[in-house]
């Protein structure tokens, strides 16, 4: 069976961002001195499964799903992921991926968190082709949830969680980042 498409959502105008103080794009503020956009491609890369970055300027996260939807429209699955996720792990991803045969939705949790990619099979292809708007895929996983029982997936990364959408969290996820590092360095 084929492995689930990687949909890197980077179509956002990253309005909070620039509100809180930030100058330019978030995808391109530097964290820990390489992009943002970079670090999340750096895990989607080695991920190993296959990828589309959604660059395309779109009114909303409904709309980027669709677009990215249909230029993979022939993918055994998706997984929506927004770029500002710079810490995820590739294990993350590849654990939503593992988890998604035999189910239409996986939703990734960090301690009770809900986070990303979410997962969704290629059941859900309609229901994502016709997403509109700011509200990202929330109904189709309503309305999968109503159907049957969607997947609940506890992963111990707090990258699924860590977004970047002010100058504070740019710092907050520097912080994370610089943990990571030492914890992965001790001897």
């Amino acid at each position: 069976m084929s492995q689930p498409t990687i949909l890197i959502l980077a179509s956002g105008k990253g309005e909070r961002f620039i509100a809180s103080g930030g100058t330019g794009s978030k995808l391109q503020a530097l964290l820990a001195g390489k992009p943002v956009l970079e670090r999340t491609l750096d895990a989607v890369r080695a991920s190993g499964l296959p990828w589309h970055l959604e660059d395309a300027g779109h009114e909303g996260m409904g709309d980027s799903i669709a677009a990215a939807v249909r230029a993979t429209r022939n993918a055994a699955g998706w997984l929506v992921l927004p770029a500002d996720l710079p810490l995820v792990q590739p294990g993350s991803l590849q654990a939503v991926a593992a988890a998604l045969p035999g189910n239409d939705v996986v939703l990734p949790h960090y301690r009770g968190q809900r986070g990303h990619p979410v997962g969704f099979s290629a059941n859900c292809r309609e229901a994502l082709l016709a997403l509109k708007g700011p509200q990202g895929a929330a109904l189709v996983v309503r309305a999968r949830a109503a159907l049957q029982p969607v997947a609940q997936l506890e992963l111990d990364d707090a990258g699924i969680v860590t977004d970047i959408d002010t100058v504070q969290d740019l710092a907050q996820a520097e912080r994370l980042e610089m943990l990571y590092l030492r914890l992965r360095d001790a001897p």
